[in-house]
């Protein structure tokens, strides 16, 4: 049997048409058409006015907060429970990162202990320039209760929805409502460009300035003038009609992906010892990936123990999400919580989720668990 990647690349046939265009046109980099045509349907799907398509969504995340001013002497609250990205960029501009623990219900960022964090960090004379929520494994955040406690303080919000294209809060796409928004198209997300990333905001000015920073931050002139340091930071057309197929096709595997998780659902749900990763009331998650917990006691296997039987069935599985405040690199950060998103990782195995998988994939997934626990 084939190798089942955790989440890997789902093409649909729609990004030859695309692709082949831009090769006609002769128009492979930079930017081109392809490119403004991408930012303006992805802006009528996340339903921000306007967008800039960058090479990758930390690329979006490092323009969003230097938009925002964060730099050195400065203090960025973000979810403890996400990938590195999420606040990379921010310790590359200077500033400090401190985490905020999750809430068991979402295992997105705790808004109770996000007030309390911003209450004690204040009242120290901190400055927060920003808080970045991650809306986790395709789940949104609470943004209306998070965008409470952040106009309360006067700190924007700049959601990390990498994981959440196609997903909603109450009605709307995820991002929606915060002062910026950053969304990845890498090859493990529910759709690709292969590589690439979106900054979203209904500030136009937030995201013309976003375009030119990240075209090296070239100043109007026939010859090459430059007043301020940028980056190369911007999609290639070929890249962004690859993503013009794909989005085509979003509604189709968000469903996928849903059914996915039923499948395990159906199949594991009974089983004692493991239980799934909460959807919220206010949201439709897109499912990104399916993640379970496992209690190994009643189990009677532990979640590296099953990663590796199903490595040993060439099946690929992996932990949740290290939190970042147990990373080396941030050792020395401050945590409000922890507890929870520690637990989390304990316990916790990402399924794999591709969209192209079938229920004998799946099936074949849950026999190795269960297999693993001497239960098959």
């Amino acid at each position: 049997m084939s190798r089942l990647y955790l989440s890997p690349p789902h093409l649909s046939g729609a990004e030859l048409e695309q692709v082949q265009e831009a090769f006609a046109s002769n128009w492979v980099a930079p930017l081109g058409p392809k490119v403004e045509a991408f930012e303006r349907a992805f802006s009528e799907i996340c339903g921000q006015a306007h967008c800039a398509a960058t090479v990758s969504g930390t690329a979006a995340m490092h323009l969003a907060l230097r938009l925002l001013g964060v730099g050195p002497g400065d203090l960025v609250l973000a979810s403890s429970l996400t990938f590195v990205a999420s606040v990379s960029p921010a310790a590359q501009l200077g500033a400090e990162p401190a985490f905020v623990d999750s809430d068991p219900a979402t295992w997105n960022m705790d808004p109770n202990l996000l007030a309390e964090a911003l209450a004690e960090l204040t009242s120290q004379g901190r400055r927060v320039k920003a808080v970045i929520p991650t809306d986790l494994y395709g789940q949104c955040a609470d943004y209306d209760r998070l965008l409470a406690v952040c106009e309360a303080f006067d700190v924007p919000l700049v959601a990390d929805a990498a994981e959440a294209v196609g997903a909603t809060y109450k009605e709307r796409h995820a991002g929606g409502g915060a002062r910026a928004a950053i969304y990845s198209f890498n090859g493990n997300k529910i759709i690709t460009t292969g590589g690439g990333g979106m900054l979203a905001s209904d500030d136009e000015g937030l995201i013309r300035e976003a375009r030119r920073l990240s075209q090296q931050a070239r100043d109007p002139a026939p010859h090459y003038e430059h007043s301020t340091l940028g980056y190369n930071y911007r999609l290639s057309n070929v890249l962004a009609a690859i993503g013009l197929g794909q989005l085509a096709v979003l509604p189709e595997r968000v469903a996928r992906r849903r059914a996915i998780f039923e499948e395990y659902r159906e199949i594991l749900g009974q089983t004692p010892g493991l239980a799934f990763v909460p959807e919220a009331a206010y949201g439709r998650s897109n499912r990104w990936l399916s993640v379970v917990l496992v209690d190994r006691e009643v189990f009677g296997a532990g979640p590296e123990e099953l990663r590796q039987a199903l490595e040993a069935r060439d099946i690929e599985a992996r932990p949740v999400w290290k939190p970042l405040h147990l990373q080396p690199v941030f050792a020395k950060a401050r945590v409000f919580g922890g507890a929870v998103s520690e637990d989390l990782f304990a316990r916790g195995l990402c399924l794999p989720s591709g969209s192209a998988m079938t229920r004998a994939d799946v099936e074949r997934v849950c026999a190795g668990l269960l297999a693993a626990a001497g239960r098959g």
